[in-house]
């Protein structure tokens, strides 16, 4: 006796989440790449003026923010990513179980 049975004949065509999950490591390369750039564009632009404070101040502030959008950008992909996966997995192969009789489906015992 096998447990699960392969439903033939069952095919679901792969839809916008293998799309997206085929675009979700350019998407993370990307979503860590920009406020990198931002971040040092930073440091450029303000390395060469003001005090030395007031410089390390904005510079500090700009990188919390770098670092809070990042961190932002990646929960959102990790969460796309999460459902495009489900999505995948569902969509996969049926399967069936094994069939129970149950001895008052059609007439119910009194």
């Amino acid at each position: 006796m096998r447990f699960l049975r392969k439903i033939h004949k069952r095919v679901e065509p792969p839809g916008l989440e293998l799309r997206i999950l085929r675009r979700l490591p350019g998407l993370f390369v990307a979503a860590t790449a920009a406020p990198l750039a931002v971040a040092w564009g930073a440091r450029i632009w303000f390395g060469n003026g003001g005090g030395v404070a007031e410089t390390s101040k904005q510079i500090m502030s700009i990188d919390i923010f770098c670092f809070a959008v990042g961190v932002t950008m990646w929960a959102a992909l990790l969460t796309v990513g999460i459902g495009s996966l489900v999505v995948y997995i569902m969509k996969g192969p049926a399967y069936a179980a094994d069939s129970y009789e149950v001895s008052h489906s059609d007439r119910p015992v009194d």
